[in-house]
């Protein structure tokens, strides 16, 4: 289970990665570009993934991954917080991140990972 300031600490740890309060949700971004969304309460949270990917999530595991409304035909997709593990939306968050950064920043992300090996 991944509360919901779990999931934006974990967005936030991306490079130039900043939380932005529209409409009634938190938008995380990199400038001006969205990369995922959510709601404190609403328990589920949406991220920006390739159409791929997302048929990829929604047919390995239903119960944690929707197809996201308004946004889910670009590929987002909606994310049970109380059902994903925490190392794997971290993955997905970082993918997300990745197709809005600009590609400078890209090699701050390898390195930080290969710091962590």
């Amino acid at each position: 289970m991944v509360t919901f300031d779990q999931f934006e600490a974990l967005a936030l740890d991306l490079p130039e990665a900043h939380a932005q309060p529209t409409w009634d949700q938190v938008t995380l971004r990199v400038g001006r570009k969205i990369f995922a969304m959510g709601s404190p309460d609403s328990g589920r949270v949406c991220v920006k993934a390739s159409k791929e990917d997302q048929a990829e999530l929604l047919a390995a595991d239903p119960d944690t991954y929707a197809f996201a409304p308004y946004v889910g035909r670009h590929g987002w997709v909606l994310v049970q917080l109380a059902r994903v593990d925490a190392g794997e939306l971290g993955e997905l968050l970082t993918e997300a991140w990745r197709s809005v950064a600009p590609k400078r920043l890209h090699a701050l992300v390898d390195e930080q990972r290969a710091n962590e090996r």
